[in-house]
């Protein structure tokens, strides 16, 4: 799973779900990730035995997603703006699932993780994915507490 990084804030539970029979492909959620800059919304990514390789944010107005290596090309070199129009939080996650479902196996393997992309089950991927979009229903709106707690603006 991704690293919390010092100065972040992340509210409600996490979500981890396996994508491969080993184990060692992943795919892990946090319902709400506040950064330094008081903007945040859901992440979620795919990691190979602890290695982030993929990262959606959806973050609204500033959401955008990473690929090619998350670890290894860092933010800046990993970096991908959404498609124009895909603006708010609830289209970049539309957007994200088909994303991922569409094409993660793709994305691993040009990101040097060509096995682990084979090892990725579609039917465990269809079942994490929908765990995800529960997952965040479950928790609920948690941006009032956020900005109750000064680490989200209104």
């Amino acid at each position: 799973m991704a690293t919390m990084i010092n100065g972040e804030a992340y509210l409600g539970r996490v979500l981890m779900r396996p994508l491969s029979p080993n184990g060692d492909v992943r795919l892990y959620l946090w319902p709400l990730r506040c950064l330094k800059s008081k903007m945040g919304g859901p992440t979620f990514g795919v990691d190979i035995r602890g290695e982030e390789i993929i990262r959606f944010d959806a973050h609204g107005p500033r959401g955008h997603w990473h690929q090619g290596g998350y670890d290894k090309l860092g933010p800046g070199g990993s970096h991908q703006d959404f498609p124009e129009g895909i603006a708010d939080t609830a289209s970049q996650l539309t957007w994200s699932l088909a994303h991922l479902r569409e094409h993660g196996q793709k994305l691993l393997a040009e990101a040097g993780h060509p096995a682990a992309a084979a090892s990725i089950d579609p039917a465990m991927l269809d079942a994490a994915l929908t765990d995800l979009m529960a997952h965040l229903d479950r928790e609920g709106d948690l941006r009032p507490q956020a900005i109750a707690q000064g680490v989200l603006m209104p």
